[in-house]
């Protein structure tokens, strides 16, 4: 196996890892879906390495008796 072959496999490894232990986001975003008592989906999509499109699926956050939320 070919250096360039090796490290590939090894960075997928670890892409799957992280996804498996749940390391995909920084502190500080995991930090605000806490503050905000964040419940339901996010999701990214990924082409050629880079972020295409990101979002989360409307409705899910917790009532707080407030309507502009």
């Amino acid at each position: 196996m070919s250096d360039e072959a090796l490290a590939e496999t090894t960075n997928f490894l670890e892409i799957r890892r992280k996804v498996r232990d749940s390391e995909l986001l920084s502190a500080a975003v995991e930090k605000l879906l806490w503050q905000v008592r964040f419940s339901g989906r996010l999701s990214i999509v990924v082409q050629n390495g880079r972020v295409l499109r990101s979002g989360y699926e409307e409705g899910l956050f917790r009532k707080r008796g407030r309507a502009d939320l």
